[in-house]
């Protein structure tokens, strides 16, 4: 069970960080968070782990804060904001993927210790990269315009969790189906894939519920 209790704590101070960044730095802070969180989220999604007994990778707490991050920016800042902080993800991915594949191309010096763990850890990034980049896109812009159009439906300060929520848990599936597919459909059995499909999105809508509480308390911070 270390994993799921550990899981646990990884959320909360995962959110209580960004409630941090976003306290002492606003709004900038916000598009900060963004292009941090998409690039850790990247690298994280290399690793595997078992959770409730099924195969999920990891890399879902922290792009789920990215889905908030875009969330609080369109709710107090508006939707031009949320769009210019999807496009600031999107190129803090696409640049270290190009600049990290150049330093793989370096030839390393005969005391060299680093080449073989980068080549492993950013070897599978233009698979991984292209799958994210893809999914980034389709969701992000996906979550900015289901959150504005369910802004209208239900505008008030109370109605956030649905805004939150329903537009997060929507876009999370576009997520995981186009990553997935495009990462790991073929690099796995299909039954493997199928399990990581469902359980990265399971986990992917526990971290959108459990992250309602942190929007409302950021929701208090002065602008």
């Amino acid at each position: 069970m270390f994993n799921e209790w550990f899981g646990f704590l990884f959320i909360i101070v995962n959110f209580t960080i960004f409630l941090a960044m976003y306290r002492l730095f606003g709004r900038m802070g916000l598009f900060v968070w963004v292009g941090v969180a998409t690039i850790l989220a990247n690298l994280q999604v290399v690793k595997t782990i078992e959770v409730f007994g099924l195969t999920a990778t990891l890399g879902n707490t922290m792009y789920g804060t990215a889905f908030l991050a875009t969330d609080l920016l369109n709710e107090r800042y508006g939707k031009e904001d949320a769009k210019k902080a999807v496009w600031l993800g999107f190129f803090t991915l696409v640049m270290m993927t190009v600049i990290m594949q150049m330093v793989l191309l370096f030839e390393p010096s005969p005391s060299d210790m680093a080449q073989e763990s980068l080549g492993q850890l950013f070897g599978l990034l233009p698979r991984i990269a292209a799958g994210s980049l893809a999914a980034y896109l389709v969701s992000q812009f996906a979550d900015v315009y289901i959150f504005s159009y369910l802004k209208k439906k239900f505008p008030k300060d109370s109605q956030f969790w649905i805004r939150n929520n329903g537009s997060t848990m929507i876009s999370q599936l576009l997520d995981t189906l186009v990553f997935t597919s495009i990462a790991f459909l073929g690099a796995f059995p299909t039954g493997i894939w199928f399990q990581i499909f469902l359980s990265t999105y399971a986990l992917k809508w526990i971290v959108a519920l459990i992250d309602t509480p942190f929007g409302y308390i950021a929701k208090r911070f002065p602008k």
